[in-house]
């Protein structure tokens, strides 16, 4: 199978994530995150769901402990070795975190070992097990994450792919929406216009809700057909190379309410404060503030959430989130070539009416870009 990257590609990351192993004073960093494999070596599987774990060491070496199934599978996807993949045996009595331990003895590697503990591929049974294996790991959650953040221009490029089947998606389900059409077959149709494209499943389900269940943020099993008057709500988002750029919008079957009105120039001006208030070197909490302080002025406080959006990235099951989120009070310094999901979301229960806004964008040198053709306006169909 061909990698998504070039060589040096590889290369790079491999060497700004050596470095950052040793500016830890760590020995070695075990990486549980599927994520983080895939970026360090192009290892693509969903086999994180079982015990697996690639240990990246100050000197550099990569090696992988994984189950049989994903033998062909690292040989084929990542840039390791042969005899860098090694197997854990499978029995009822199994434990792999002893083989871990084993495998790191084998590498010479001991003292200061990181290890990452904020992710679906390390459960909570499994690091149990490894802690027991191995004592005194160091909780090193965010290293390589840290690292994935801005993004290299070939990187971009696959957001911006993923973009482009977002859009792509979008234009199958306004083709389809109207009175009458059944949800399912809106959904299939952006699925499809997806796979149709090249690209991936998305890191989780499209969301789609119509009449009270537009004001799901959810998916949620069933489906409905949409009536003469209705709403439907859906979010989803092209993947490509495992790369996201999601969008969010609700859709107006019928005559638009007043109330569907204001929700929408409420949304549409939060969204443009957002984008406004991205620049790197400020912390992501502005951000936040501009979308809290458009919608307290236009009287939606209740209506709100609690956070606007949140990274992009190459990310696996269960959700496409990548965080952190905009939220109150965070931090974090936004930086150049980061990817964005903003995402202005109003459910008003006291009147049943929902509305949401949404696309990707990357963090410029100056502020932002959006990632998508769409325009804001309100689709009514």
């Amino acid at each position: 199978m061909t990698r998504h990257f070039d060589a040096a590609e590889y290369v790079a990351r491999q060497a700004r994530a050596t470095a950052a192993v040793q500016a830890k004073e760590l020995d070695a960093l075990l990486l549980f995150a599927p994520e983080s494999q895939y970026w360090l070596t192009g290892y693509d599987t969903f086999g994180f769901a079982m015990f697996q774990c690639m240990v990246l060491t100050a000197a550099g070496d990569i090696h992988l402990l994984t189950r049989m199934p994903d033998l062909r599978q690292a040989q084929q996807t990542s840039t390791l070795p042969h005899d860098h993949i090694h197997i854990w045996p499978e029995t009822y009595d199994a434990n792999p975190a002893t083989d871990l331990a084993q495998l790191l003895a084998e590498l010479g590697v001991s003292g200061r070992i990181g290890f990452e503990n904020q992710t679906v591929g390390l459960t909570d049974h499994n690091g149990q097990r490894i802690r027991a294996a191995i004592p005194g790991l160091i909780e090193a959650p965010h290293l390589i994450r840290s690292l994935r953040q801005s993004k290299s221009e070939a990187e971009v490029a696959m957001h911006r792919r993923a973009a482009e089947l977002s859009d792509d998606a979008y234009d199958a389900a306004l083709s389809l929406t109207k009175a009458g059409a059944f949800e399912g077959d809106i959904l299939a149709a952006m699925q499809g216009a997806v796979f149709a494209g090249g690209g991936d499943y998305a890191g989780n389900e499209f969301v789609i809700g119509s009449g009270q269940g537009a004001l799901l943020c959810r998916y949620a099993s069933g489906r409905r057909t949409l009536e003469a008057e209705d709403q439907l709500t859906l979010e989803w988002s092209g993947a490509y190379a495992r790369y996201h750029a999601a969008m969010m919008r609700t859709i107006i079957i019928g005559a638009p309410s007043d109330i569907h009105k204001r929700m929408h120039s409420a949304c549409q001006e939060a969204l443009a404060a957002c984008e406004t208030a991205i620049k790197p070197g400020d912390p992501m909490g502005h951000v936040y503030d501009a979308h809290a302080r458009v919608f307290d002025a236009h009287g939606y406080h209740d209506a709100r959430l609690q956070a606007c959006g949140y990274g992009m990235g190459a990310i696996y099951n269960p959700i496409w989130v990548d965080f952190p989120m905009f939220t109150k009070g965070n931090s974090q310094i936004m930086q150049p070539n980061q990817v964005f999901f903003l995402h202005m979301i109003l459910m008003d229960s006291a009147s049943g009416a929902a509305m949401t806004l949404g696309h990707s964008v990357r963090v410029t040198e100056a502020g932002c870009e959006r990632l998508s053709r769409h325009d804001t306006a309100l689709d009514i169909r």
